[in-house]
């Protein structure tokens, strides 16, 4: 007999897609907070955010069409009911935010009347070009950078609280084959 848990994984593609989705949302957010920052020609890092923002909604869209078509895989026994509802609602904001915070970006440049573009595409404004309205949103990107931020920290301290403390192996579920035996026993 083993005292090892039993590891049900998210398929390699989700895996992908969630690693994918981290490291572009990271990178937006650092240079989102660089541009916000930036006292020089924004020119290139506008250019970069914009394009890892069309990235995020497009992978986002993927993701939710495939979580709705998939469940998720079983989780370990050490997830109660109540921790089970916490993370089916941060998964419910994480997927609201990853899809807002660019359709958010968007419109704030449109309504600030910059022409949005993704390498060679133009993207078509989503909102009329109004200094208010731009005010407003570019308020509102940035409440919502924030709020990534903190779900983030929180999602990883749960990450790490099973990883670490509980060692269920909860942590295997989405890390690569090599990480597999991180927070297991």
């Amino acid at each position: 007999m083993t005292d090892e848990p039993t590891v049900n994984r998210y398929s390699p593609s989700v895996r992908v897609l969630h690693w994918l989705t981290a490291a572009l949302v990271f990178t937006a957010l650092i240079v989102g907070f660089a541009l916000a920052n930036a006292l020089a020609d924004r020119t290139v890092l506008l250019a970069v955010h914009t394009t890892i923002g069309a990235l995020i909604l497009v992978i986002t869209i993927i993701r939710i069409a495939n979580r709705v078509r998939r469940r998720a895989p079983a989780m370990p026994s050490t997830v109660g009911r109540w921790e089970r509802r916490v993370i089916l609602g941060s998964e419910v904001a994480f997927y609201a935010l990853l899809l807002a915070q660019p359709l958010l970006g968007w419109s704030m440049l449109s309504a600030a009347g910059v022409p949005v573009t993704v390498g060679p595409i133009a993207l078509p404004p989503i909102a009329p070009v109004d200094a208010g309205l731009y005010a407003l949103l570019r308020n509102g990107h940035s409440v919502l950078a924030y709020a990534l931020v903190a779900l983030i920290s929180a999602h990883v301290s749960a990450v790490l609280l099973h990883a670490v403390t509980l060692r269920d192996g909860m942590l295997a579920r989405m890390a690569a084959r090599r990480w597999s035996t991180v927070g297991s026993r």
